[in-house]
């Protein structure tokens, strides 16, 4: 199989709701986020002859879901009291929220539905929390058929 693989970053907030560990606090991150697409055969013809996919094209998707993650507070759908997030919207802060626990694990996953949604053939995603600290999601064989 033939992998191509690219990386972006953003800086963003969270929290873990429940969780009795610093994590709970509210805290920041430089996320990384590294996305490989795989084949077993490459381009025949075409402006794309001999690649997998274009990687500007890869590049373009992975920076879009950067940029949309970047300088915000991103936390799990109702896990903030109303009247917390009127004072953050009222305040202009940059708000997301996720059907999920914002975890390196499920940001993951996150990614890969993300990407692959957009027709990629993503192998395997990693997120790094910190330059030591990641989590990774590859999917089940019968999802990358």
């Amino acid at each position: 199989m033939y992998t191509i693989k690219t990386e972006s970053a953003f800086d963003s907030a969270h929290f873990l709701y429940g969780y009795e560990g610093k994590c709970r606090n509210l805290h920041g991150h430089r996320w990384k986020i590294e996305v490989e697409v795989g084949c077993s055969t490459l381009h025949e013809k075409g402006q794309e002859r001999g690649m997998l996919v274009d990687f500007s094209a890869l590049k373009v998707a992975v920076r879009g879901l950067a940029d949309r993650l970047d300088h915000a507070l991103i936390y799990e759908t109702g896990t903030l009291k109303e009247n917390t997030l009127c004072a953050l919207q009222e305040e202009g802060f940059a708000l997301i929220a996720v059907p999920f626990r914002p975890t390196a694990e499920n940001f993951s996953k996150y990614v890969y539905d993300e990407i692959s949604g957009q027709g990629f053939q993503v192998v395997r995603t990693v997120v790094y929390e910190t330059p030591n600290n990641c989590a990774s999601y590859v999917p089940p064989l019968e999802d990358m058929r």
